[in-house]
């Protein structure tokens, strides 16, 4: 009985696969270029199958250390805490929260919410964690917290116990910008800029006599960017090899390369990225931790020296409202069902992933179009090399030791080859042990 009625379930999906197809088939054949990116998703199907059967070796004992280690740090935070506000606490309880830091603490209310209550929720703190210890030592606690319930505690449980590897599920069709999507386990959002979040990724190694090896675009959408602006002094900045956030701070200061300082190329590179999120001269304030009216002459200065890059987001934002969609270079649609919504933050939300959308889906059809080159290139010549892992730009493998020349020169190359911007596109490759020391 089970196997006639799998047989039914079977064959009716298949039927009514069959009905979808005869529908959208005609739709794709009549748009060239939507019908190319349906042909590079199959492709990338087939060799996210290989990259989830291979899995990636996990090492529990170092998993099992870094959770006594947090533990042990949680513990500590919740004592400083204590002190702080001079009495125990329930460091989850907003009603607590309220009390100690309004009532007892005297510290500024910042939000009500919606009931009228005054907000303690991450925005809140984040702001007060500036001024106020206990705030800080919240956040701290709440982000060591996370990382250990999510992944140290788990992963080493969600490896299977034929292999000692974990294999993650990804999504193709989750992330409207075409961005894979990873779950049980989540590889995308390991945290990578605490010490503690890098340090989950050394339980990601390789067997005895293999290494692990990191393969990444450099400053992707960045280069994009320039690609999609046309703005000569970008293009150039790129062309010529330059550190084109220190590049960016000689235009926006006014100075020559060399007379940048850090802080200056840090300014850059915040306005540089932010401007490619869409940031408002509010958000690049709040980002640097200065005034919006210095912000927004930053912003200015921007696009009088980038005059391509402005022209390039007003377009954007224009085409986006007319057909309610923008492209990818390679003609992925990304639909912004808000764009010309009466809702201000909601349409302002739109406008901003109007911008944002055609670099991240680029990068990202950039990505899977790599991931395909290469894992043919595997085939063809190295059959005991693996890609395990395809985290946002990032191609993660395992490979004999013998392996390294080949995969050092040959990964970057096949990477930079699978299209022509007009900016030449780079990517690095990292090696050791484990996910860590490959960066």
């Amino acid at each position: 009985m089970a196997v006639e009625r799998a047989s039914q379930y079977s064959c009716e999906d298949s039927d009514l696969t069959l009905d979808v197809h005869r529908v959208l088939w005609p739709q794709l054949q009549a748009a060239p270029r939507l019908q190319g990116i349906y042909e590079l998703e199959i492709a990338s199907s087939e060799a996210l199958y290989r990259v989830e059967r291979n899995g990636v070796l996990i090492d529990a004992p170092t998993l099992q250390q870094q959770s006594h280690e947090l533990g042990q740090r949680i513990l500590q935070l919740e004592t400083e805490a204590y002190e702080i506000a001079g009495q125990p606490f329930n460091l989850g309880s907003p009603k607590q929260l309220g009390e100690i830091f309004f009532d007892k603490l005297g510290l500024p209310v910042i939000k009500k919410t919606a009931t009228g209550a005054r907000s303690t929720d991450e925005e809140v703190l984040e702001k007060l964690a500036e001024d106020y210890p206990l705030p800080a030592k919240l956040l701290e606690h709440r982000s060591l917290s996370k990382l250990k319930s999510t992944y140290t505690d788990k992963l080493a449980g969600m490896a299977l116990p034929r292999d000692g590897r974990v294999h993650t599920h990804y999504a193709q069709a989750v992330a409207v910008t075409g961005r894979l999507s990873s779950n049980d386990p989540n590889l995308q959002n390991i945290p990578i800029r605490t010490v503690e979040g890098r340090r989950v990724r050394e339980a990601f190694v390789a067997p005895p006599g293999h290494l692990i090896a990191s393969a990444d675009y450099s400053q992707i959408e960045l280069r994009i960017m320039a690609h999609l602006s046309g703005d000569e002094a970008l293009l150039r900045a790129f062309r010529d090899g330059q550190d084109v956030h220190r590049a960016t701070a000689a235009e926006v200061f006014g100075i020559a390369p060399e007379q940048v300082s850090a802080e200056q190329r840090r300014y850059a590179k915040t306005i540089n990225f932010g401007l490619i999120y869409g940031m408002s001269s509010f958000g690049l304030a709040k980002s640097l931790g200065i005034e919006t009216k210095a912000a927004a002459a930053y912003i200015e200065r921007y696009f009088q020296r980038y005059p391509g890059v402005k022209r390039y987001m007003d377009d954007t934002r224009a085409a986006a409202k007319t057909q309610g969609y923008v492209e990818t270079v390679f003609g992925r649609r990304l639909y912004l069902p808000e764009i010309n919504s009466p809702n201000g933050p909601r349409r302002a939300g739109a406008e901003r992933a109007a911008i944002n959308a055609p670099m991240q889906g680029t990068a990202a059809d950039l990505i899977k179009m790599s991931m395909v080159q290469v894992q043919q290139a595997l085939d063809a010549q190295r059959p005991g090399v693996r890609m395990v892992m395809q985290v946002h730009d990032e191609l993660v493998f395992e490979l004999p030791e013998s392996e390294a020349d080949w995969l050092r020169e040959a990964v970057p190359a096949l990477m930079a080859g699978v299209a022509t911007l007009q900016v030449p596109l780079v990517a690095e490759v990292g090696m050791g042990r484990n996910w860590d020391q490959a960066h």
